[in-house]
């Protein structure tokens, strides 16, 4: 199934690392995009970076309690949550709901059931229609397969990527041919610590490796006063 729509962008709210990073992997090995946040704090200056299509929001924060939370999304805005916790009372379930998250699951949940949820509250909200089955993305030429974290040259060879090359070649692919501000290449990637400079440096090495030139870089472009960009459209398939 080709798709050149950029898929739904997922905020994940957990203060447990491993369940953030296994819980954002799984979603994006589904087709989605997601941005990462350990408590409030960062969930608010994530809401703010740019637009979030769905909150995934646990309860159990270190600064602010979960309900609070979803009650101020759903103050500010139309977006959907749905709301994981430990808490097994079904009071919590009610209030959160009464608080306005549009779905509600008990931890250990199954991550397949997550999924099918998550779609079926951006059906209900009319983001479904941007999400991405594929899990090949093409681009002049070559070719990302997202489930391997491959790369293959328009000639058919790999091309070695770290990990962190995959990560923010991962980033530009989905976000297909938008300009990604280094803040919002922050949000969307695993490289929230790194200063502007340390991104830059980032974008640099993967151009070698893509071999593009930098003096008149063909495959990731440098838009002034926006940030970065692929140059190309990017199309996605299964």
């Amino acid at each position: 199934m080709s798709q050149t729509s950029a898929a739904p962008v997922l905020l994940v709210v957990d203060d447990d690392r491993e369940i953030r990073n296994l819980l954002s992997d799984h979603l994006e090995q589904h087709g989605f995009r997601t941005v990462k946040a350990a408590d409030g704090r960062a969930m608010k200056a994530a809401l703010a970076a740019g637009p979030v299509d769905l909150v995934v929001l646990d309860l159990n924060l270190p600064d602010e309690d979960g309900l609070s939370l979803c009650r101020g999304i759903r103050a500010a805005s139309k977006t959907p949550v749905i709301i994981l916790t430990a808490r097994g009372d079904p009071i919590d379930r009610i209030v959160g709901l009464e608080m306005g998250a549009d779905d509600y699951m008990a931890k250990p949940f199954e991550p397949r059931e997550l999924v099918a949820r998550i779609r079926t509250v951006l059906r209900r909200t009319g983001g479904e229609a941007t999400a991405v089955e594929g899990r090949h993305a093409d681009f002049s030429g070559w070719s990302l397969d997202i489930a391997a974290r491959a790369l293959t040259a328009p000639d058919g060879r790999l091309a070695p990527l770290s990990g962190a090359d995959f990560d923010l070649l991962h980033t530009l692919v989905r976000n297909g041919s938008k300009p990604l501000s280094r803040e919002r290449i922050r949000a969307l990637s695993t490289v929230a610590d790194a200063d502007d400079r340390a991104i830059d440096l980032r974008v640099s090495r993967l151009r070698q490796k893509l071999g593009d030139d930098a003096k008149a870089p063909a495959l990731i472009r440098t838009v002034r006063s926006l940030g970065y960009m692929l140059a190309g459209p990017v199309t996605w398939r299964a």
